[in-house]
């Protein structure tokens, strides 16, 4: 195919682990790997980050990145602070969302969530 279709050559740059820590090897060096792919699945590739939003319809301020903090619990355990709510009822409407989205990305996890009241507001907490 020509050069200008999605289908056509170009060449897809690796940095692999070694290149991401040596700050010298950026670009060059026996790190980078190349590899042909096709121009548009090169174009595309990183171009959308894996994203669960928050719905406008939850009064959550301050919300965490829930795929991000949902394989940190998993590695690490612990607990992470998902969210600030203003009432008790907003919280418990997000926990409960955020209850059900979790069980769709990983079903069958020990992940709980959790409302605390701190300082006047409350915190969703997700906990492993």
């Amino acid at each position: 195919m020509s050069v200008n279709d999605d289908r056509g050559p170009s060449i897809d740059s690796l940095a692999t682990d070694k290149a991401k820590k040596n700050d010298k090897n950026k670009h060059g060096g026996e790190a980078l790997q190349e590899r042909l792919a096709h121009r548009g699945c090169n174009t595309r590739k990183g171009a959308i980050a894996a994203v669960i939003p928050w719905p406008e319809h939850l009064f959550v301020v301050d919300p965490a990145p829930i795929i991000t903090s949902v394989d940190r619990l998993q590695r690490k355990m612990g607990r992470e602070v998902m969210a600030r709510c203003p009432s008790q009822a907003d919280a418990d409407q997000a926990a409960d969302w955020l209850r059900d989205r979790i069980t769709r990305l990983r079903p069958g996890s020990a992940l709980t969530t959790e409302v605390e009241r701190v300082g006047g507001q409350f915190l969703l907490i997700l906990r492993a």
